[in-house]
């Protein structure tokens, strides 16, 4: 039983091709097995080859599963009306988080978890300070590139472009809470689901609680010093 009705919010980064994604997917499944309710947030995004087009997906992508495509004057609305948590340009396109979809799922008890860059995760901290930052990094460059280059998602400048924002990235990822070495996908799984259980059980989310259990226990020895 975890500590609060509420849900907890926890922003994973890393660079393009950190293996985040896969990580939380994994980490949900097993959050999923101990009980722990929990969801992986969509995000909108413009990505497109195509300047003002909608975003072609790319291959294996689904449309409201992987994200939600929409074309550069749906996302600018969505901004101006304040529908967004976060925000921010990467690589020319424009990501951002629903700030309905997070916050009506953390109101019912369930855990958010968002896979943003640094600057969105910079955002959502501001408005939700309890929110759970944590970065995870590629252990090495040429794991990275590799990664990058097997997806064969883009052509080699967009490549050399994505390795140069990863160190833009690591600039900021002392900020983090917590820092994850994505070289082995199960003892990265293995950091990430301890890192979630440990938030539940901190001593200021589990007030209510214990200030129950200390107040029954007082009020049970109190009865037993009378008898």
């Amino acid at each position: 039983m975890l500590a609060s009705d509420h849900g907890l919010l926890f922003i994973v980064s890393s660079p393009s091709g950190g293996g985040k994604t896969t990580l939380i997917k994994h980490t949900i499944e097993r959050l999923d097995r101990c009980g722990v309710r929990s969801h992986f947030s969509v995000s909108h995004t413009t990505r497109s080859r195509r300047p003002a087009t909608t975003d072609p997906p790319r291959p294996g992508e689904i449309d409201g599963v992987d994200y939600h495509f929409v074309d550069r004057s749906t996302f600018e609305a969505m901004v101006d009306r304040g529908e967004l948590l976060e925000w921010a340009e990467y690589l020319g396109a424009l990501y951002g988080t629903s700030r309905e979809e997070v916050d009506a799922r953390l109101a019912s008890g369930i855990d958010v978890f968002l896979d943003i860059e640094v600057q969105g995760a910079n955002q959502v901290k501001t408005q939700v300070p309890d929110a759970v930052k944590i970065f995870v990094y590629p252990p090495s460059y040429p794991v990275l590139k590799e990664r990058l280059m097997r997806r064969r998602q883009d052509p080699p400048d967009a490549i050399q472009r994505r390795l140069k924002w990863a160190l833009r990235e690591f600039g900021v990822a002392g900020e983090f809470d917590y820092a994850i070495i994505n070289d082995r996908l199960d003892e990265a799984v293995d950091a990430l689901f301890g890192i979630c259980l440990a938030e539940h059980h901190r001593s200021e989310r589990l007030k209510p609680r214990l200030d129950a259990i200390r107040e029954a226990f007082r009020a049970a020895l109190q009865e037993d010093l009378v008898v």
